[in-house]
């Protein structure tokens, strides 16, 4: 099976409030260019995951949002890459949940990559990518619940890998890793802004 041969990030037609939105993120992701990932994040983001408790201190409290915004990124891009669409993308802290990207359809026979997306976005954050096929294969058994994507994603690789969970997760790789730093782009568009971002303005965000 081959990558997509054109990835789809064309910004879709965006409301005025959501060009604003977009102008804004781009104006602040241009100030922050020097600034590493954890640098940017929105107090708001910070606090929602140290007032629950979940976190001693701010530090971990940042780590963590910075992780769940790449997380989030990798499923947003890959959604773009594969021409589905979603309403929204975001990294809200509530009960069982980091973030998510909101009300995916058309990924049709596609929908494994985008499963896949979050955990390779993680990876590709720190380039912790799983080279050797033998360390891919006593990886990927170890991958369960995450939200649901490990389930899924074993599903639907079926029409055309049946079972063989490494050759589907080296083929999202093929389609993501050249995405890396459209990834990074959409995750520090997460970071910086403390709402939820429509499709269309991380559309937006992705073809910039």
């Amino acid at each position: 099976m081959t990558p997509p041969t054109a990835v789809r990030m064309m910004p879709a037609q965006m409301t005025p409030a959501q060009q604003r939105a977009a102008a804004q993120i781009r104006a602040q992701l241009t100030l922050a260019v020097r600034y590493d990932d954890e640098s940017v994040v929105a107090d708001k983001w910070i606090r929602q995951r140290y007032d629950c408790g979940c976190f001693a201190s701010f530090g971990p409290a940042r780590k963590a949002v910075v992780a769940t915004a790449w997380h989030e990124a990798g499923h947003a891009v890959a959604a773009l890459a594969v021409g589905a669409r979603f309403s929204s993308a975001s990294i809200h802290h509530s009960h069982g949940t980091e973030g998510r990207v909101h009300g995916i359809t058309g990924a049709g026979d596609q929908a494994f990559v985008i499963d896949a997306a979050g955990q390779l976005a993680e990876r590709l954050m720190n380039w912790t990518m799983l080279e050797r096929d033998d360390d891919l294969r006593a990886w990927l058994p170890t991958w369960k619940s995450d939200g649901g994507d490990a389930r899924r994603f074993r599903t639907a690789i079926g029409p055309h890998f049946g079972t063989d969970e490494l050759g589907a997760w080296r083929h999202c790789e093929s389609v993501l890793t050249p995405l890396r730093l459209t990834i990074r782009q959409v995750a520090r568009a997460l970071l910086v802004h403390p709402r939820h971002l429509p499709h269309p303005v991380v559309a937006a965000i992705a073809a910039s």
